[in-house]
Parts: C-alpha cells; structure tokens; sequence
C-alpha cells in the first residue's frame, strides 16, 4: 500500500509545477485532491488519473480503471485525498 501511496504523491508533485499549486509541491497523505478544498479541478484530474494508471501498470504492474462508472458514482469520491485514493487503489488490487 505505501508503493501506491508513493505514486500517487509522485504524481501530485509532477502536476505541481504544471498547475503552479503550492500545496501539491510536497503532497501528504492528507493533501486533498479533488472536491471540497480540493486542489485539482475535473481536468486536472483527469490527467492525474491518466497518469496514475500509467505509473501503476509500469511499476506495480497493476492495470485497473480508476475513473469507471462506480468510481463516479460513489457517495464519497475516491479522489478526495491521498488516504482515500490509496484505500480505493489497494482495494480495487484486492477484488473487493
């Protein structure tokens, strides 16, 4: 789970520079992605998520879909921090 956490951090701190956000310079597990306080907007996050299931399939050879229609369709997004978004990856891994 800490080697999917990493990614994502990683991928916060690539798209820092690109959306000139100082709160994604040096992400952490409680750094708020996407919603409320979130820092990314709907296109920034999509380019997150793309990325993300790249750097998943080349590193951890995990090849999933992120943004499906359960995805989006949750209660609670995924997306909401780091934390979440590792639970919903790790889960996702699992089969649950």
């Amino acid at each position: 789970m800490k080697n999917i956490e990493q990614i994502i951090l990683n991928a916060l701190t690539n798209l820092a520079d690109e959306l000139e956000s100082e709160d994604l310079r040096n992400p952490n597990k409680d750094t708020k992605i996407y919603g409320i306080d979130g820092n990314l907007d709907s296109l920034a996050l999509v380019s997150l998520i793309a990325d993300l299931e790249s750097e998943l399939s080349e590193k951890l050879n995990i090849n999933i879909v992120l943004a499906d229609e359960k995805a989006m369709s949750m209660r609670n997004s995924p997306f909401r921090d780091v934390t979440t978004l590792t639970q919903y990856i790790y889960d996702l891994t699992q089969g649950k």
